[in-house]
């Protein structure tokens, strides 16, 4: 089985959160994604792959990895169809990786955000288990039931919100707020901050995709 493969997006980038992320052992493979590559080469870290279309980053950057340094980049052009987030996503998934980390993917920029949660619907297609993270969000997409487990939970809370279309037959079981046979709705916001009750948590449904975001304060 694969180790984890760490995409370094243009968000936000937090030293203490990231650094630790990028440089344990469980990280086999980074790859720099337009202005994540500046937090790259700040902290002498040489990624894997760069992609993105460097609208970001100074010209002599890229040019540092691509000849100095030997990193195979993957450049576009500016006015293309798909987010640079998406594009490394997309190459994650065609080197056939499996466990993707994507840090940089939250920040000011709600759109970009948005976008970026979308995104993760590219790896749940290949079977792949793809997260956004930052010092106080995790945030996955799942269409199947999951159990958390208190000792290895990111945050204290955890919300469930629809993906695309409602959620059948919702059940919740060893949380605060527990639910049984719930219809979730686009509109409903019922699943907004729950907590542990129990030592594990329970989610189960019968059709639709859930966003799970996991936080802390």
């Amino acid at each position: 089985m694969s180790k984890r493969t760490v995409i370094v997006s243009g968000g936000m980038l937090e030293e203490d959160f990231a650094l630790p992320i990028i440089k344990s052992e469980e990280t086999e493979f980074v790859i720099g994604v337009d202005r994540g590559l500046q937090f790259l080469y700040d902290h002498g870290i040489k990624p894997d792959y760069i992609v993105g279309d460097f609208d970001s980053v100074p010209r002599e950057l890229v040019d540092y990895y691509r000849e100095e340094a030997d990193v195979p980049v993957r450049e576009f052009n500016p006015v293309k169809d798909a987010s640079d987030t998406e594009i490394a996503l997309r190459l994650c998934i065609g080197l056939n990786r499996k466990e993707i980390w994507i840090l940089g993917g939250t920040g000011s920029r709600i759109d970009h955000l948005w976008a970026n949660i979308q995104c993760l619907q590219i790896a749940l297609d290949a079977g792949a288990d793809a997260r956004i993270l930052d010092s106080h969000n995790q945030i996955r997409l799942l269409d199947k039931g999951i159990t958390l487990k208190r000792e290895e939970a990111f945050g204290k809370y955890f919300s469930l919100f629809p993906m695309e279309l409602p959620v059948d037959a919702l059940f919740i079981t060893g949380a605060k707020y527990p639910l049984k046979n719930h219809f979730l709705r686009p509109d409903d916001s019922l699943c907004v901050s729950n907590e542990f009750a129990e030592d594990e948590v329970t989610i189960s449904f019968s059709f639709g995709k859930v966003i799970l975001m996991e936080t802390r304060d």
